[in-house]
């Protein structure tokens, strides 16, 4: 109820603007030198032998170049808000700004105000960046084609035993190539697999409640595994319970495409189906996925905050340290998501802590560096 009502009664006065315009300039220099340093290397590098091989014409490379931003931009904007809030509040230690701001009253947090203000606005950005820009980019870019070889489906009866394998040799969106169903026998043995039957067909297309494959040769086995008799079928239909036609199409598509194209309405149904399914090392990895669309922009937040602690410090104080400190924080947090997502998709940590363990570490570390700091 204190906190409100100290919002309600926030007044902007001309320190707020200043210290508001300061970091705001300052973060835009970073993340324009972030973007350019994460591109040149290796994207612009591959950009310019295209061109130069005439696999892309200039405007093309343009092009790609300007759809790699956005990928680039949902990582730099926490980067951003605290290389810029460190570099402002440091200058202003230096001047000795902030300590003749604290000797009339002004308490370090109401400093602080106006760049964690900037920082919820930047992580609005951030998560709109995430969940719609980098998608469409990605789209634009061709990483959302949805074709590909090899899919493998088992079709398992109620007690959970195999019913079907469907073996997929290429697909794009519209079409399914060379089809290899194993019906699976009813009799079980502890030391073999026996087969009913196996089916072929050059294509299969899907309609509401099945797949018919096309030409589908049938191949009878017996017992001994040996095949009796070929039958032909012009059109034999696999997938026939429920939606289930649909969502194994839908698997086959999704699973050769990258996370960054699925908004996160799209990886949240994703994750579903992938539930449903019984894919359980994919679910986790899509949910972890998806908290970190929904916990990574309030690193833009935090970020800020830690930014304006480390800046702050004594004028003749050594001023390397908190900039070291930053940029072990950046590379710490980017590097190690990657472990995070193994961690979830192998069910060693549930997806949400896994998504939110980094989130946890900076708030532990916002209170150990104001303890140090002794503000």
């Amino acid at each position: 109820m204190e906190l409100i009502n100290k919002i309600k009664n926030y007044k902007i006065t001309m320190l707020d603007k200043f210290i508001l315009s300061q970091v705001f300039v300052a973060t835009l220099v970073c993340l324009f030198l972030f973007i350019i340093v994460w591109i040149a290397p290796e994207t612009l590098f591959k950009i310019i032998k295209k061109i130069l091989r005439d696999t892309y014409t200039p405007l093309f490379g343009l092009k790609v170049l300007i759809l790699e931003i956005p990928k680039v931009l949902a990582k730099a904007i926490p980067v951003g808000i605290l290389l810029g809030s460190i570099f402002t509040f440091d200058r202003l230690s230096k001047n000795s700004e902030l300590s003749i701001l604290r000797s009339i009253g002004i308490s370090f947090n109401r400093i602080m105000a106006p760049v964690i203000v900037l920082g919820a606005v930047l992580s609005i950005f951030c998560y709109f960046v995430n969940d719609k820009l980098v998608p469409i980019a990605s789209q634009k870019l061709g990483e959302s084609k949805g074709g590909g070889s090899h899919f493998v489906y088992i079709v398992e009866n109620p007690d959970k035993t195999p019913k079907q394998n469907i073996i997929v040799s290429n697909f794009t969106p519209k079409e399914i190539f060379n089809i290899t169903v194993m019906n699976f026998a009813k009799e079980t043995y502890t030391d073999a697999i026996l087969f009913d039957s196996i089916v072929f067909a050059p294509n299969a297309h899907v309609e509401k409640n099945s797949w018919v494959l096309s030409d589908a040769l049938i191949y009878k086995i017996d017992e001994d595994g040996i095949y009796t008799n070929i039958q032909r079928a012009e059109k034999y239909p696999i997938l026939t319970e429920g939606n289930q036609a649909k969502d194994v199409f839908d698997l086959m598509l999704n699973n050769t495409r990258k996370e960054r194209v699925f908004t996160n309405h799209q990886i949240s149904k994703y994750s579903k189906l992938l539930k449903r399914a019984n894919f359980s090392d994919e679910y986790r990895y899509f949910k972890a996925k998806l908290y970190q669309r929904y916990l990574h922009p309030l690193t833009c937040i935090l970020f800020a905050i830690i930014g304006c602690l480390l800046g702050f410090a004594p004028p003749r104080s050594q001023r390397l340290v908190g900039f070291t400190i930053a940029v072990g924080m950046i590379f710490g947090y980017y590097i190690t998501l990657p472990f995070f997502d193994l961690l979830a998709q192998k069910a060693v940590l549930p997806p949400f802590i896994a998504a939110a363990f980094p989130i946890i570490l900076f708030i532990v570390s916002i209170f150990i560096i104001k303890k140090v700091k002794d503000l």
